[in-house]
């Protein structure tokens, strides 16, 4: 339950943008082919590697070989990043974890970063919810509530009269597709995690086995750590909500072109 509550809300937003994103490729893939991906590709998938390698950076590991973008692969493998890490050092293994989940961190953080500069009356409007709505505390109904209210108010200011007029909008929109037609985790990435998953459940085990000697209630100190969700949740929802635009507009394209 503790993994749950530290690590659950991160996992399950993964698996979604990987399954909207996985849709949607397929649909493009249908539409224009296997190098309909590629329209992209030129965006999203260099944002989707630097966040491997940002989190390599941060754990330490020792990074070998790095493919921004490459669009002649035999194997149709757009990018990656080959890195290696000290099998003692714990520190090390779990950031195993974070690289596997890397292009998450990179894909909200380019997203946040493109409307800052692009769309600021509505990065002005997100930010001034996130500061009224969103707090550090226990994740239930009403905070799922107040991120509902957050994203709701973020989709009133951005799809404006005046934003749709207006060509830096329009320079976002196409950088947002592209960036969350490729922040999903392929296999090898989802692989990578689990190694630091399993390395983060043992130091759990250990830790819940120290506060019970020293007569530590460690359930409630990871439910007051775990508070941190409710960013999460509001941040993440933004890669959601341009997801969700990708899987439209795919649709839309499938439907258009009748395949």
């Amino acid at each position: 339950m503790e993994l749950v509550y530290l690590l659950g809300v991160l996992i399950a937003v993964g698996f979604l943008l990987g399954g909207m994103e996985r849709y949607s490729n397929r649909l493009l893939a249908r539409a224009f082919g296997p190098r309909g991906i590629l329209v992209t590709a030129w965006i999203g998938t260099p944002i989707h590697e630097l966040g491997h390698l940002l989190m390599c950076f941060i754990f330490g590991h020792r990074v070998m070989r790095v493919k921004l973008l490459q669009l002649k692969s035999p194997d149709g493998t757009l990018g990656y990043v080959e890195h290696q890490y000290n099998i003692n050092s714990y520190y090390q293994q779990v950031g195993n974890f974070f690289i596997g989940l890397g292009p998450i961190f990179s894909g909200i953080g380019s997203l946040i970063l493109g409307m800052h500069w692009l769309v600021p009356n509505a990065y002005e409007a997100f930010t001034l919810q996130i500061r009224q709505h969103i707090a550090f505390e226990k994740l239930d109904v009403s905070v799922l509530r107040s991120v509902g209210d957050v994203l709701l108010a973020l989709c009133r200011s951005l799809f404006t009269v005046e934003n749709l007029i207006s060509p830096t909008f329009w320079l976002f929109i196409v950088i947002a597709i592209s960036i969350s037609s490729h922040i999903a985790l392929s296999m090898p990435d989802i692989r990578n995690s689990a190694k630091g998953l399993q390395t983060i459940f043992i130091l759990l085990v250990l830790f819940n086995f120290a506060a019970r000697i020293l007569n530590i209630d460690s359930y409630a100190l990871v439910i007051r750590m775990a508070q941190y969700n409710a960013y999460l949740l509001a941040f993440s929802g933004i890669a959601v909500i341009f997801s969700l635009i990708t899987l439209l507009v795919s649709i839309t394209i499938s439907r258009l072109k009748g395949v």
